[in-house]
C-alpha cells in the first residue's frame, strides 16, 4: 500500500494494459473511436495473460464496490474479494470461468440481464474493461496469490508538498511520568524529551493518517490508531523501547480514530470512523466484540479507572458507555447539541466528561459499573467560541485543558469548572494535549507541525479576577437597629439638577421632596459613600398616587454608570412553548433546561431570575424565585415580557470590571439601577440597595421609565438611608379541626425586607394536652415558607378559651448579628375534628416498618434518590386519594422534590391503599435534618405523621 502525506481521491486509474485515455477529448466520435480501438487491441491479444490482481480487480472497484462491497452487499453479492465475487448473490457464482457469454457478470454490464450494472444513473463499463473480463473468464478466471480485500490494494498517488513546509502533527501523548511525549503524523510517530526538541525514536510505515497516539498504562508500549480514511483502519501496539511492531489489530473499514488500552493491559479498544467500536484481547488479539450501534463516526475512547467500562464519544452527538466484559450498553449519554469528539474519566471514577462540536463541556456522574442505568448530568459549560477539539485531564483529577477549533487552549478547575486561565492563542488548531511531570506542564502538538512544552497560566484570581459568584447582599442593620429609624432629615428639590455638574450634594439620611416638572425631566443627588458600605435609595410614588414610573441609578463621580456585576454567560437557551409575562414565576419552558441546575441565575433581556425549582413532569417548566406568586428579579433588574424562542443564559456572577474568559457566548455587565422594587412590593416604585466599591462620591439620578413628566401628578419621595433589613411571618391554618389520631397542616409564609435573606426559626409553645406540633419549624436561608403538622392524639380532647388563648408562636431570625424575634399570637380556635375517613401514613420504601411512635428517618445525599411508600387506611373514603403535585412532598428542604409525580401527581387510586414514591436530592441540597409530611385531598387534607429526612454529604 503507497501511503503519502497528503493523500489524493480513492480513485486508482490503473487499467491493466488499457488504460482509459482520450475519453472526453474528442467528443462522442472520439470515445467511439477510442472504444472501438481498444476492442480490437483486446482481440488481439486474446492470448496475453490477464492477472486478477492487476487487470481484474481495478475494474470490481472502480464499477461494483461502491454497492457490494462487505458492509453493503447489495442482493446479498460482494466483490470485495476474489472468494466473496465466487460465491455470488441471490444468483449464485456469476463467473461462468471458460463461458465469457453465459457469465452473469458480463451480462448485467451489457444490459443483456436486469437489472443493468452499473445503474442507469452510474457510468457505463467501458467496451475495453468488459473485454478484459472477458479474456480473464474465458481463461479460467484465475484468482489472486493473495485473496485480500480491493480496499486494501488501493494505490494513492503522492502529492509533493511545498518546500519548507512542517509535516503536521495529528495526536501526542505524554507517558505516565510525564518525562516523554508520543507524536503522531501521515504515515510516522515519534518519541520526543518533554521540550518536543530531541527526536529520541521515530517509526514510520504506519497506514495511512496516525489519529491517536498513547502510552501503555505500565509505559511499555506505544498504542497507535491510524488508518486510511474511506478503506480500512488498524491499531498496533509497539515495543516502546525499539519501535517495532508487536501486532496489529484491524477490523475497521474507515480510519480508526482511536486505540486505548485498558488500566490492566488486558484489553485494546479501538473505534472508527466506520462507526464500529472493537474490544481485542492484548494477549493473542482475539476480537472479543464488535458493534455498530453509533450512527456515526467513533471519535474518542476511554476506560474508567477500573477497566470495567468502556466509553465511546461520537458524532451522532452521544457518548456510550459499554460493559466491557460482554459489550452490554449501560447508558446513553445523550445531553450533547453537536458532535463528541473528546472523552475521559476522572481519575477516581466519580464522573465522565465529554465535549465537542457544540462548545461545551459535559460532567455526568458515573455510577452505571456493572448494570444498566442512568447516569445523571451533573452540568455542562461552554469552554470555547468554537468546537472543543481536545480535552484533558490532570494526573490529580483537579484540572482540565480543553483545545478549541478557534486556536484557543484554556485550563479549567475540577469538579467546579471554574476558569483557570488561558494561554495565548495558539499559532494553529492544538491536535494533541499531554500533561508533563505529575501536571507541572503541558506538552502541546499543533497542526501547522509545531510542538512546545507550555507553562501552567496564572490563576485568574491571583491576578484579581474571582471566579466565584457573588452572593446575594448580606443584611446590615439600619442606624437604631432592627425595627428602628433614625432621625432622617427633610429635603426639596433645587432645580437645576439634571447633571451630575449641577447637582447638589445631599447629608443622607434624608428624604427629598422632587417633581418631575417635565417631559423627559431628570433629577440628580450626589452623595458619599465608605467602600463596603450599603445604602438604601427607595422612591415613594406611584404608592402616593403619583403618576410617576420611577426609575432609579447609580452614577459615579463623572456621571458614568457604576457597574453592579459582570455575568459570563455558560449557556445559551431560549423560551420555548410559550414566552412569559413579567409577572409569572412558573411554567419557564427553556431550550437545555436539563443541563440547568437550581439556584443558577438565568439572564433574559436584560432581567435577572433565579432557578427555584426544575420542570415536574412533561407538561411543565421551572419554577423561579420565589417560587409562587410574582416572580423576583435578580440583581436589581426589572421584571419584563419575554417573547416565545426569545435567547436567555445561564449566566456566571463575577465582580464588577472582570474580564472572563471568552467562550463564544455573550457577557453583561450589569450597572447599579432599578426600575421596580424586584420583591413586587412596592408596585412601580424603584427601590435599590447601593453598595459602594471604594471610598467616594455617588450621585443618584431619578426619571420617569416612560420620560413623561408636567407640573401635576409627577411628584415623588426619593430615601437616601441605611438598609433595614427585617422579615415578617404570616399562618395559614389557624383554626385548624383535627381529627383524633390525625393531623392537620399549619404553613407559615415569609416576608423578606431590605435584602434580608437569613433563617427564620418558628416556635410552637404552650399546645393544649393531647396536641403536638414537633419544632421548631425552620424557613430556609432564602426561601420563603414552611410548614408543619398539627396532631391530635386519639384520646385528646376539645380544647377550651383559656387552652387556646395559651398557644403561642414566635418567630427568630439573626439579622445583621443580632438576634430578632417577633411575636405571631396564636393558632386560632383549633378543636377536634371528626374522625378521620382516611389517614395516610409514610413507610420505608422496604423492610419493617418502625413499632409504635418510633420516628422514622430517611436519608439521603445530593444527587441520589431514594425509595419511600405511602399508606392510607380507609375508613368511609373509597375514592382517589390524591396527595398533591409538584407540592407533595410537604416541608421537603430547597432542593429535596418527590419524583415520580407523572401527569396526575402522587397519588393512590380506587380500591387501593398502597403507593411507592421516590425522594430526590439535587446535588446543591445542603446538608441538614428536616421534618416533611404528605397532605391528602381527602376528607379536607388529613396529614401524615411527619417523618425525618437527613440530608448528607
Amino acid at each position: 500500500m503507497n501511503v503519502t502525506e497528503t493523500q489524493a481521491p480513492w480513485r486508482s486509474e490503473q487499467r491493466g494494459a488499457f488504460p482509459n485515455v482520450g475519453v472526453g477529448v474528442c467528443g462522442r466520435l472520439g470515445r467511439w473511436c477510442v472504444g472501438w480501438f481498444l476492442v480490437l487491441t483486446g482481440l488481439f491479444s486474446v492470448h496475453a495473460a490477464v492477472d486478477y490482481s492487476r487487470d481484474v480487480a481495478p475494474i470490481l472497484r472502480t464499477h461494483c464496490l461502491g454497492c457490494h462491497d462487505d458492509a453493503t452487499a447489495e442482493g446479498g453479492f460482494s466483490v470485495e474479494t476474489f472468494a466473496r465475487l465466487r460465491q455470488g448473490g441471490d444468483k449464485g457464482d456469476p463467473v461462468r470461468p471458460g463461458d465469457a457469454g453465459d457469465s452473469l457478470l458480463i451480462k448485467l454490464m451489457e444490459g443483456r440481464a436486469r437489472p443493468a450494472m452499473p445503474p442507469k444513473e452510474e457510468a457505463r463499463v467501458p467496451a475495453a474493461d468488459i473485454a478484459v473480463l472477458r479474456r480473464w473468464i474465458e481463461t479460467g478466471a484465475p484468482g489472486p496469490r493473495e485473496d485480500v480485500s480491493l480496499l486494501r490494494s488501493l494505490e494513492v498517488p503522492r502529492v509533493p508538498t511545498k518546500p519548507g513546509v512542517r509535516r503536521p502533527w495529528t495526536a501526542l501523548s505524554a507517558s505516565p511520568d510525564g518525562d516523554r511525549v508520543l507524536v503522531g503524523a501521515t504515515g510516522a510517530v515519534e518519541l520526543r524529551d518533554p521540550s518536543g526538541r530531541r527526536v529520541l525514536r521515530r517509526v514510520d510505515g504506519i497506514p495511512g493518517k496516525v489519529q491517536s497516539v498513547r502510552f501503555s498504562p505500565d509505559a511499555r508500549h506505544w498504542v497507535i490508531g491510524a488508518g486510511l480514511p474511506g478503506v480500512s483502519g488498524v491499531a498496533q501496539i509497539r515495543n516502546a523501547s525499539t519501535g517495532t511492531l508487536e501486532r496489529e489489530f484491524g477490523g475497521h473499514r474507515d480510519a480508526v480514530q482511536d486505540a486505548v488500552m485498558s488500566p490492566d493491559g488486558q484489553w485494546l479498544a479501538t473505534g472508527g470512523y466506520d462507526r464500529r467500536v472493537r474490544l481485542f484481547r492484548v494477549g493473542d488479539g482475539a476480537v472479543m466484540w464488535t458493534n455498530s450501534v453509533h450512527n456515526g463516526a467513533v471519535f474518542a475512547l476511554a476506560f474508567d479507572p477500573s477497566g470495567r467500562v468502556l466509553a465511546t464519544a461520537s458524532a451522532d452527538q452521544t457518548v456510550k458507555l459499554w460493559r466491557v466484559s460482554d459489550g452490554a450498553r449501560l447508558d446513553t449519554l445523550n445531553q450533547a447539541q453537536g458532535e463528541m469528539t473528546s472523552v475521559a474519566f476522572l481519575p477516581d471514577g466519580s464522573e465522565v466528561l465529554a465535549a465537542g462540536a457544540d462548545r461545551r463541556v459535559y460532567r455526568w456522574k458515573f455510577m452505571t459499573r456493572d448494570a444498566p442505568g442512568l447516569n445523571p448530568l451533573l452540568g455542562s459549560r461552554f469552554v470555547h467560541e468554537a468546537a472543543v477539539v481536545r480535552l484533558q485531564v490532570s494526573p490529580d483529577g483537579r484540572a482540565l485543558v480543553t483545545a478549541g477549533a478557534d486556536r484557543s487552549l484554556k485550563r479549567w478547575s475540577l469538579p467546579g469548572l471554574e476558569e483557570r486561565g488561558s494561554w495565548n492563542l495558539q499559532s494553529e488548531v492544538v491536535s494533541g494535549l499531554g500533561w508533563l511531570r505529575d501536571g507541572r506542564g503541558l506538552a502541546v502538538a499543533r497542526l501547522d507541525g509545531t510542538m512546545e512544552r507550555l507553562r501552567l497560566p496564572r490563576d485568574p484570581e491571583v491576578e484579581g479576577v474571582r471566579s466565584t459568584p457573588i452572593a446575594r447582599l448580606p443584611a446590615k442593620v439600619g442606624e437604631g437597629g432592627s425595627g428602628e429609624v433614625a432621625a432622617v432629615a427633610k429635603e426639596k428639590e433645587a432645580e437645576p439638577n439634571d447633571t451630575v455638574a449641577e447637582a447638589r450634594r445631599v447629608t443622607w439620611p434624608v428624604e427629598i421632596q422632587g417633581h418631575m416638572q417635565r417631559p423627559g425631566d431628570v433629577d440628580v443627588y450626589r452623595f458619599r459613600a465608605r467602600k463596603g458600605e450599603e445604602v438604601a435609595l427607595v422612591i415613594d410614588a406611584a404608592r402616593s398616587k403619583s403618576q410617576m414610573d420611577s426609575r432609579i441609578e447609580v452614577l459615579d463621580g463623572t456621571g458614568r454608570p457604576v457597574e453592579q456585576v459582570t455575568l459570563q454567560a455558560v449557556m445559551d437557551s431560549w423560551f420555548t412553548f410559550r414566552g412569559k409575562d413579567s409577572d409569572t414565576s412558573d411554567d419557564f419552558r427553556l431550550q437545555n433546561w436539563a443541563q440547568m441546575e437550581l439556584d443558577e441565575y438565568l439572564y433574559a433581556n436584560g432581567e435577572v431570575v433565579r432557578l427555584w425549582l426544575y420542570p415536574r413532569g412533561p407538561d411543565s417548566g421551572f419554577k423561579v424565585y420565589p417560587g409562587t406568586g410574582r416572580r423576583r428579579s435578580e440583581f436589581w433588574t426589572t421584571p419584563v415580557t419575554h417573547a416565545l424562542n426569545e435567547p436567555c443564559y445561564v449566566v456566571r456572577p463575577l465582580p464588577p470590571g472582570s474580564r472572563p474568559l471568552a467562550n463564544g457566548l455573550p457577557v453583561f455587565r450589569i450597572p447599579w439601577e432599578n426600575d421596580d422594587d424586584p420583591a413586587r412590593r412596592s408596585g412601580t416604585d424603584s427601590f435599590l440597595v447601593f453598595r459602594a466599591p471604594e471610598d467616594g462620591e455617588y450621585a443618584v439620578r431619578v426619571s420617569d421609565t416612560r420620560r413623561f413628566g408636567g407640573v401635576e401628578g409627577f411628584h415623588y419621595t426619593l430615601a437616601i438611608r441605611h438598609p433595614r433589613p427585617d422579615f415578617e411571618v404570616n399562618i395559614e391554618g389557624l383554626d385548624a379541626q383535627v381529627s383524633p389520631g390525625s393531623g392537620r397542616e399549619v404553613r407559615f409564609e415569609a416576608v423578606r425586607k431590605e435584602g434580608f435573606e437569613g433563617a427564620i426559626r418558628v416556635e410552637v409553645s404552650g399546645l393544649p394536652p393531647g396536641f403536638e406540633l414537633q419544632g421548631p419549624v425552620e424557613i430556609e436561608a432564602g426561601q420563603m415558607r414552611a410548614s408543619a403538622v398539627l396532631w391530635a392524639a386519639e384520646n385528646a380532647t376539645t380544647p377550651d378559651e383559656a387552652a387556646r388563648k395559651a398557644v403561642r408562636v414566635s418567630a427568630s431570625a439573626e439579622v445583621a448579628g443580632r438576634t430578632v424575634r417577633h411575636e405571631l399570637g396564636g393558632l386560632g380556635a383549633i378543636g377536634l375534628g371528626g374522625r378521620a375517613k382516611v389517614r395516610v401514613a409514610i413507610l420505608p420504601g422496604e423492610g419493617p416498618v418502625p413499632a409504635g411512635d418510633a420516628s422514622l428517618e430517611f436519608t439521603i445525599r445530593p444527587g441520589e434518590t431514594v425509595r419511600a411508600r405511602v399508606r392510607a387506611e380507609r375508613v368511609d373514603f373509597n375514592g382517589r386519594i390524591e396527595l398533591g403535585g409538584e407540592d407533595s412532598g410537604r416541608n421537603l428542604p430547597h432542593g429535596v422534590y418527590v419524583d415520580n409525580i407523572g401527569l396526575n401527581g402522587l397519588l393512590i387510586v380506587e380500591g387501593q391503599t398502597e403507593r411507592e414514591f421516590f425522594i430526590r436530592a439535587a446535588r446543591k441540597a445542603p446538608a441538614q435534618v428536616r421534618r416533611f409530611h404528605l397532605r391528602a385531598s381527602g376528607d379536607g387534607g388529613q396529614c401524615s405523621r411527619p417523618v425525618v429526612l437527613r440530608v448528607v454529604r
